[in-house]
């Protein structure tokens, strides 16, 4: 669906169908919307533009009396070229074929509007998984700008592995977790994300079968896929991911790694145990399974910190090592980092080099300064206690709307809390009726495909007030569509 910004003005004599009908046939007329695209659905339009679905209606019936669009049954409602002007001129390419047959698949319908609607201020905000603005350290920043412009180069260009001071920084901070590693292993990216596409193109061959934890924020997205590559889920339980199949799925399902976030696990909050993680580390190595561990969260400890990462326990070089500030500090900021073995990071470089020719380089010495100055540890202590605080609410305001409809875990710390539902429901309408009424939830089918009674709550963004009140009328409309006979 197109992202719209515009909003009619509801002061001007036109009438706001009019203003509606203008504006979408300006994007056709000008090809922004080419024929063939989809026109969003009237619900969508009546939201995104605050008025009326009658006012919608009005506005697409005159366009369809003009031929500018018309509703095809199964496809919605979409551009058409039935319009003089556009059948008297040549037809332009035809971008919506082109569109499909991109390399790269689309996200998730849900992750898409998931990624519209939160830039909404008017929408609560229960699944976003991110600090709060609230929470972003705006004041220590300016006095970071101001240390960093004194060392600061020129803005030029940094070696393909990324700036030598930030990775020295990298390389001291993580001997705290029991990682030994020189900056010459160490990449940095443009956040943890641009890691996994790095090395789904750089890595792996086509064909080959990624095995993570099911549920996991690997699903929610397309990196591998769109490499020609599948995901295998394996099954979690309190201690992290099981252990007993990987050998199997490594060996019938042409596994070419293991990924894993064995610290605060996402979307579950889940700490794998100590003695998990020398087991899996024990049967990769076995195995010759390379790990991906993504290990964003490991900061964002409440109660106590998580066990060493499986990094530190490598001693055969199988772990690929992910780890971020967005989490934690700035999601803006977009640094991140792969440890791993040499020619590994050589080979990513390089590939990092053809893509974007570097990671910002004022986003690269501002982190730098951030672990250098000692203000990244005095800013997660705060980030600490707040979490704290909202994990609290959360889990309060659970109790007081969900005891009878749910069951949950309790995070030690990240950002999430698991929800599992006692009815299984249809996640589509539990999204659209809660959207709706301005609460923005991420249904636990984004990150286990079959599953239709989760859904992943975070605490990290939205206000306590908001917490509060969204959790409330997230479970009216749960108990609406059990009432209702609504349920799969």
């Amino acid at each position: 669906m197109p992202n719209i910004e515009w909003k009619p003005d509801k002061k001007s004599p036109m009438p706001l169908y009019r203003q509606i009908s203008l504006y979408i046939k300006n994007k056709i007329e000008n090809g922004e919307w080419p024929v063939g695209s989809k026109i969003p659905s009237q619900r969508m339009l009546a939201n995104t533009f605050n008025v009326n679905r009658s006012t919608i209606t009005t506005a697409l019936d005159e366009l369809a009396a003009e031929g500018l669009i018309l509703g095809k049954s199964g496809r919605g409602t979409v551009v058409m070229n039935n319009t003089w002007s556009l059948l008297s001129s040549n037809l332009p390419p035809d971008w919506i074929s082109y569109v499909n047959a991109g390399a790269h698949k689309p996200n998730q319908l849900f992750i898409q509007e998931i990624n519209r609607s939160e830039f909404d201020p008017s929408i609560i905000r229960l699944g976003t998984g991110e600090l709060s603005p609230e929470l972003l350290p705006n004041e220590m920043m300016k006095e970071i700008f101001k240390k960093s412009a004194e060392k600061m180069k020129p803005l030029s260009y940094e070696e393909p592995k990324g700036l030598l001071f930030l990775r020295k920084e990298i390389s001291r901070r993580l001997e705290k977790y029991g990682i030994s590693v020189s900056p010459s292993s160490i990449l940095i990216v443009s956040g943890a994300l641009q890691a996994l596409q790095l090395i789904s193109v750089g890595l792996l061959r086509k064909g080959s079968t990624i095995l993570l934890e099911e549920p996991s924020y690997l699903y929610s997205l397309h990196v591998f896929q769109s490499a020609d590559m599948r995901l295998s889920g394996l099954p979690i339980d309190d201690e992290g991911i099981q252990i007993n199949n990987i050998a199997y799925n490594k060996q019938q399902k042409n596994g070419a790694l293991l990924y894993t976030i064995p610290s605060f696990h996402n979307p579950t909050g889940i700490v794998m145990s100590i003695q998990r993680r020398k087991q899996l580390l024990e049967i990769c190595e076995k195995e010759r399974l390379p790990i991906i561990e993504d290990d964003v969260y490991r900061d964002l400890w409440i109660d106590e910190q998580s066990p060493y990462p499986l990094k530190s326990m490598d001693k055969n070089g199988i772990v690929l090592y992910l780890g971020s500030m967005s989490k934690s500090l700035s999601p803006g900021l977009r640094i991140g980092w792969v440890v791993g073995p040499q020619p590994v990071i050589e080979r990513l470089a390089d590939i990092k080099m053809q893509t974007d020719y570097g990671s910002s380089s004022l986003s690269q010495w501002i982190a730098a300064e951030w672990f250098a100055s000692g203000l990244y540890d005095e800013h997660l202590q705060y980030i600490r206690q707040q979490l704290k605080v909202r994990r609290k609410v959360t889990l309060s305001a659970l109790n007081k709307y969900f005891s009878d409809i749910a069951t949950w875990n309790i995070p030690k710390g990240g950002f999430y809390i698991w929800l599992k539902l006692n009815d299984k429901v249809y996640m589509h309408e539990l999204f659209s009726k809660s959207l709706e009424r301005g609460i923005l939830i991420n249904p636990g089918s984004i990150y286990e495909p079959q599953s239709s009674c989760s859904l992943r709550i975070s605490y990290s963004y939205a206000s306590l007030e908001d917490i509060e009140k969204g959790l409330y009328t997230i479970s009216q409309v749960v108990r609406e569509i059990i009432n209702d006979g609504s349920i799969k």
